[in-house]
This record gives C-alpha cells, sequence and structure tokens, in this order.
C-alpha cells in the first residue's frame, strides 16, 4: 500500500509539473500574427504577462541543444537555421536551451520570420573570437533577414583588445541589417564596437549592450527602450569611450537614428553619449539615467571632418550626475515637450505597424 500511494503521488506531481511547464511555455513563447506591413506584423514581446493574449496561428517549432540530443534536437543554431527552407513566410521558433553555442551564426536575407529564444540573456550565449578589418566579418552574428525576433540570448565576441586605431579592433558582437526586427532581453558584450546597428527599423527593449568606442553604430532607425549600456573606456585613444556613433550621411529627410528611452549609462571611466560618423547623424536620449561615467561635454566630434550643422544629438528630461546639460557640446539640441515628442514612442519607427504597444 505504501508503495502504491507513492507512486501515484509521484505520477500525480509529474503531471502537475508537466502542466507548469506547458502554461509557462505557452506563456513565455508568444506569437501574434497581426495586420501590419504586408499583412503581416511582430509582437511587442513582454514573456510571461497577464496582459498578453496568445494567438499562434501557424508556428513551427524547433529546438537546439549543445548535446544535439533528442529526435528534433540540433546541435548548432547555425544547421538549425539553415534547416528553415529559403523564402520561408510562416513564423518559425528556434528555442535555443541554455549554454554556451561557440560559432559565428548568421540569418540570411531569404530567412525571415525566425524568433530566436533562448533561456535568458545569462543561460543561453554565442560566443565568437574574432577581429576584422571589417565590420561585418567580424561579427559573432548577423541577422540580414526581415521580420526577426530574439528573445533572451547574448551575443559576444571575445576577441582581446587589439592594437588602437587599427583593424585589430573591430570585434563585433552582433550586426543587425534586417527590417523589423526586435531584440528583447538580450546581451551585447565586446571590448570595443559592439553593436552594428547597420540599416533598417530596429527595436531593442530591455537589452544590455557593453563595449567602449561607438558601442553602437551605424546608420539604422532604432529604438533602445529601458536598455542598459556599460562603457569601459579605453585610454589608449584620445575618445576613451562613446556610447554611440550613428552614420545618418545620406540626407536630413533619411530621418534614420537611435533613440534611447528610459535606459541607463553608467560603466568604468568616462565616456561620451556619442559622435558623429556622418553629417546627418541623429541621436536621442531621452528619460535616461546617466552616471558620472558621461563626460561633461557629453558630445565630440572627434574623427568628424565634416559640417556639424546637420548633427542633430539632443537630449530630454534625462536624469543622473552626468545628466546636467551645462558646458554640453555647442551644437546639442536642448529638447522642449514638443520638439522631443516624435522620439517618445515607437512611432518614430513605425512601431504600431509591426509591435504590439
Amino acid at each position: 500500500m505504501f508503495h502504491e500511494s507513492r507512486s501515484k503521488s509521484v505520477n500525480l506531481y509529474n503531471v502537475c509539473a508537466a502542466a507548469r511547464w506547458t502554461w509557462l511555455m505557452f506563456m513565455c513563447i508568444i506569437i501574434i500574427f497581426l495586420n501590419g506591413v504586408k499583412g503581416r506584423g511582430l509582437l511587442r514581446l513582454r514573456p510571461c504577462m497577464d496582459d498578453v493574449t496568445l494567438k499562434m496561428t501557424s508556428r513551427k517549432i524547433i529546438v537546439v541543444d549543445g548535446s544535439g540530443s533528442g529526435k528534433y534536437y540540433y546541435k548548432y543554431i547555425q544547421d538549425a537555421i539553415d534547416s528553415i527552407p529559403d523564402g520561408n513566410q510562416d513564423w518559425v521558433v528556434i528555442h535555443v536551451n541554455k549554454g554556451i553555442y561557440r560559432e559565428k551564426v548568421r540569418i540570411g536575407r531569404e530567412k525571415s520570420h525566425i524568433f530566436l529564444r533562448g533561456s535568458g540573456r545569462t543561460k543561453t550565449a554565442i560566443f565568437w573570437s574574432q577581429t576584422s578589418e571589417n565590420n561585418y566579418h567580424s561579427s559573432t552574428f548577423k541577422v540580414e533577414a526581415n521580420d526577426f525576433i530574439a528573445f533572451g540570448i547574448s551575443f559576444k565576441n571575445e576577441a582581446p583588445t587589439g592594437i588602437a586605431n587599427s583593424w585589430h579592433n573591430q570585434s563585433v558582437a552582433a550586426y543587425v541589417g534586417g527590417d523589423r526586427v526586435a531584440f528583447y532581453s538580450c546581451g551585447f558584450y565586446s571590448s570595443h564596437n559592439t553593436l552594428l546597428d547597420h540599416q533598417g527599423r530596429h527595436y531593442y527593449d530591455r537589452c544590455y549592450i557593453q563595449g567602449a568606442i561607438d558601442v553602437i553604430f551605424g546608420h539604422a532607425r532604432s529604438v533602445f527602450h529601458e536598455c542598459e549600456i556599460f562603457v569601459v573606456a579605453d585610454k589608449r585613444i584620445e575618445i576613451q569611450g562613446s556610447v554611440t556613433g550613428h552614420g545618418g550621411s545620406c540626407s536630413k529627410d533619411e530621418k534614420t537614428g537611435f533613440v534611447f528611452l528610459k535606459g541607463r549609462i553608467y560603466g568604468i571611466g568616462e565616456a561620451f553619449l556619442g559622435r558623429p560618423r556622418g553629417e546627418h547623424s541623429r541621436v536621442v536620449f531621452a528619460n535616461t539615467y546617466m552616471s558620472k561615467t558621461v563626460r561633461p561635454q557629453g558630445w565630440t566630434d572627434w574623427n568628424h571632418h565634416g559640417s556639424l550643422k546637420n548633427v542633430y544629438h539632443g537630449e530630454y528630461k534625462c536624469h543622473g550626475p552626468g545628466s546636467s546639460m551645462e558646458g554640453r557640446a555647442p551644437w546639442l539640441h536642448k529638447l522642449t515637450a514638443q520638439q522631443a515628442a516624435p522620439y517618445l514612442s515607437t512611432d518614430f519607427i513605425h512601431g504600431k505597424q509591426w509591435l504590439l504597444a
């Protein structure tokens, strides 16, 4: 009787555990198809939130595990990506189990509608170590496809700091070149220039980004919501540290730029908020905490040889010991509420068309 009762208790426990796991999976793997661009949209993902309704109309799940065990498991992330047919238009969830995956990963233009889901940015990571004279080639992770989501995963280029002012310092963690791309609770790590936010409309929510010079650079149109940026100053170089290096070299009508909302900037040593890498560079910080890591000047034109007339660097209602706008660079736009309004929501990236607000 004792053994029978114990057996029933164990079975009941297993059933309950399975039920709990199923519920968590349903709450945390969320894909909603909305009427958006070309009839498709992406979800503004906030995992495990009670106000998010699960509506999965079509999906396929692929599992990646470093052990490669299991009938439907892949050992490498790239193999899982390669298994998806080119031109795919139905969402595919690639669930990456916890672990460190030492591989370079590329999601090419033909591989759209992929949801790369990790087990948490401190548990699932893609590592590589490479420097190159070309930022694209050095990237540990590349996404060139449209309609892509990543959640709970970190990307790291662990190449050591090389020779100052040379290609030995080009060690990018991630290259983002697709349109309608979103990262949620992800991490990006490098000892130099970390996130090449190249082109397209992108959304980063509660991500952690760490680097030194041009931690985030490129000429994309992106919103960074509640993100943490940690700058480790490189004292071998005059600039030492800079959070951004936005391009925007085409025209003022291009309307690209980086917008930071409600995030945090801190680090080791001193750093600038940004420098222009083009004559139409656009960067705005709003409601952002700035530690004393941020230099009083705020912005620099280091290594910029063009005009500053069309550079748009703005700040609005930031706080913290590094947020004082006294002594800021002369080209800074000290934004009023009206001037800041276009940058205070995902409207800057047309988010209502492809993100669930």
